[in-house]
């Protein structure tokens, strides 16, 4: 009898790719995978460490799995992951109930890895070389068969001073273009229609490996994929979005009129004590560039609010550019500060419950623009793809071109066609609910 295991991944998509990778391993080797965690022989966590908020939520769930453990409805704990690697034996130290723990270098030889922990006879911690997670694999998807995430590389060379992932994940390793579009090809071949290409830093794919930045070029191999509709991107650094860029993005037929471009502050004096470059002015500059390639660009963008040193002026700055530009999507989080970064150790830190206010400040801000950038779309007809069906409305939900799944909005429609989840429509908006849509199917 093959023994079961169950994956409980959290944190960033790039985390879900690597979990995909591992599952497939481990299926492959006869593993079998089910969807809860109840009955389990192991349960793998693959665990985030980024921020504060996402180590809590790593924690709570290692201490659920243990209650589970006590009670006897699953096996093992394995701890894997972002935060595994970052705090190694610290967890099996402090958390009695894991069984073993590994950091992101065991990916490739997770099936060892796991066979080990069942026979007794592999080291409770371990931690091979970062290098050793692969960047490419056969994948077993754990998103909705029509779309799938497209990791094009691993780790972060861009040493912005609140972030923790260059020491957790290594420098930034960007995967061979050919590699990339084989692996989108036989995506597109399975019926996966819309791809969101991912990296800690898109934009900067491929100056690794050749000292040229590729993604133009990778999208424009992409484009042509029989079977793509969408191709979106998240994950844009400011400084690389290039003219070339964004001619490729607006002569693409898939390439999708949404760019996620992480600008983090609009302070000039707060974005270089980040490691970062830019001030308001070329921040605003860059915003009027991207719209007169794309006017109908959709934006998403965000910021962190009490960084150390940032003072009240520095706050009304930010809100200011906010209110001036009109981003189409924004998140905010207040600062965390983490070990082994810089801004972990820098002077005039800003009180939590301030970083906090303020966050909420500006993302009530934000809600009134894109309240009316909302109520705009009234009237239009807008491409949608069907994700859901209510029976008890008799009505679909799914998401407009401008969403991205899991992180955006949605939109609610009826429909006197019978629908599928992945089928695309044009939906004509009649209302509005808060962020989400509302409408009919034409």
């Amino acid at each position: 009898m093959s023994r079961k295991i169950a994956f409980v991944s959290l944190g960033c998509p790039k985390n879900q790719v690597d979990a995909e990778l591992m599952i497939k391993k481990l299926m492959d080797a006869g593993y079998e995978l089910i969807d809860t965690p109840y009955g389990a022989d192991a349960v793998i966590v693959n665990t985030c460490g980024f921020i504060e908020a996402a180590k809590r939520e790593g924690i709570e769930t290692i201490l659920e799995m243990g209650q589970y453990k006590e009670d006897g409805e699953i096996g093992k704990i394995i701890v894997i992951g972002c935060m595994a690697q970052r705090y190694r034996e610290e967890i099996l130290r402090e958390m009695p109930e894991v069984d073993a723990v590994a950091g992101i270098g065991i990916d490739g030889d997770i099936v060892s890895f796991v066979d080990g922990v069942f026979e007794g006879n592999a080291e409770k911690a371990q931690f091979p070389p970062r290098a050793a997670l692969p960047l490419s694999g056969e994948r077993v998807l754990t998103t909705p068969d029509y779309w799938a995430y497209l990791k094009i590389s691993d780790g972060c060379s861009n040493g912005c001073a609140f972030c923790a992932i260059p020491k957790i994940r290594g420098p930034f390793r960007s995967r061979e273009l050919e590699d990339v579009v084989r692996e989108a090809e036989d995506l597109a071949k399975k019926g996966v229609k819309e791809l969101i290409v991912i990296a800690q830093d898109t934009t900067r794919y491929g100056l690794d490996l050749c000292g040229e930045l590729l993604l133009p070029e990778l999208l424009r191999r992409l484009d042509k994929i029989e079977g793509l509709r969408w191709i979106r991107l998240l994950y844009c650094y400011p400084d690389r979005l290039t003219d070339e860029m964004l001619e490729v993005i607006r002569d693409s037929e898939k390439v999708l009129h949404y760019i996620d471009l992480p600008l983090q502050h609009a302070s000039g004096r707060l974005l270089k004590e980040m490691n970062r470059t830019g001030d308001r002015e070329s921040l605003t500059k860059l915003i009027e560039k991207i719209r007169s390639y794309l006017p109908d660009c959709v934006i998403r963008t965000t910021f962190i609010t009490g960084f150390p040193g940032e003072t009240d002026e520095d706050f009304d700055e930010l809100s200011e550019f906010v209110e001036d530009v009109g981003f189409d999507r924004l998140g905010c989080f207040a600062f965390s500060p983490e070990e082994g970064t810089k801004a972990y150790s820098m002077p005039d830190q800003v009180d939590p419950a301030l970083a906090e206010h303020r966050g909420e400040v500006l993302m009530e801000q934000q809600y009134s623009i894109a309240q009316a950038k909302q109520e705009a779309l009234v009237g239009s007809v807008i491409e949608c793809v069907v994700e859901d069906y209510d029976g008890y409305t008799d009505s679909y939900s799914g998401r407009t071109w401008m969403d991205a799944p899991e992180i955006d909005a949605g939109i609610h429609f009826v429909s006197e066609k019978e629908l599928e989840p992945g089928d695309f429509v044009r939906v004509l908006v009649t209302g509005v609910n808060e962020y989400d849509l509302i409408g009919e199917a034409k």
